[in-house]
């Protein structure tokens, strides 16, 4: 290739295409924590909400196969590659952006979503090992207690105690009363986090996917001038 112009555009694909390795294991990285920490939760999380991380970790995945092709049709100047490329990359660019635009618009069924799923599980307390145990992960992490209260958890006592979850650093011999137990709910506690990760979801991969059109560009760029070359001999 003569061209001093595409000789550049070969080799800034080249380093593209290095970065969109990298870009891939952070992807997957933020796929993943996002995944578990609605794992964790999956007792006061619909399933809908698992679609956008899992998306995150499928396109991570996918990266490091499109970089091959990238690499390789950039150095080897193969027009065939580089078409194989940049159609990956598209593909890539439209889960991106579905991800991104799934977590904001999971963001007005937040709320009430979990004030449903947590007054129903709430009844079930002490009842079923997984649903206890949700509550107290849920309420010993975030430091928070019932949905919008401690008062929550009366009609399931019939008492004044709480769970000892609502109370992390109290010995395990100390009874955990209001006056003792975290004054934040977990409803508004949740929620917030939730909302975080959504709108970090949407930001993240609609950000990434805006940052790879600048390889499909470089790909369609050089795949044409590889193609002019051989049109030319």
């Amino acid at each position: 290739m003569d061209s001093f112009g595409m000789s550049c555009v070969k080799y800034l694909l080249f380093l593209f295409n290095l970065l969109f390795a990298l870009s891939g294991i952070v992807i997957l990285t933020v796929g993943i924590l996002i995944q578990q920490m609605y794992y964790t939760y999956q007792q006061f999380i619909d399933e809908k909400f698992f679609s956008a991380p899992m998306i995150l970790i499928v396109v991570g995945v996918i990266v490091f196969m499109v970089a091959f092709f990238g690499c390789c049709g950039a150095i080897k100047e193969s027009n065939a590659m580089l078409i194989t490329f940049a159609v990956m990359l598209g593909l890539i660019f439209i889960m991106e952006v579905a991800g991104g635009i799934t977590g904001y618009l999971l963001q007005d069924d937040i709320h009430g979503m979990l004030e449903t799923r947590m007054a129903s599980g709430m009844q079930d307390y002490g009842k079923h090992q997984d649903i206890t145990n949700s509550w107290d992960v849920l309420q010993y992490d975030l430091k928070c207690c019932g949905v919008k209260s401690g008062a929550d958890w009366e009609p399931v006592f019939q008492n004044t105690t709480l769970p000892h979850s609502c109370c992390p650093g109290l010995p395990v011999d100390v009874e955990c009363v209001d006056d003792k137990a975290s004054q934040v709910g977990c409803l508004a506690t949740l929620q917030a986090l939730l909302e975080e990760n959504t709108v970090r979801i949407g930001a993240f991969g609609i950000g990434v996917a805006c940052v790879q059109l600048i390889g499909v560009i470089f790909a369609c760029c050089l795949a044409r001038s590889i193609r002019r070359e051989y049109e030319t001999v």
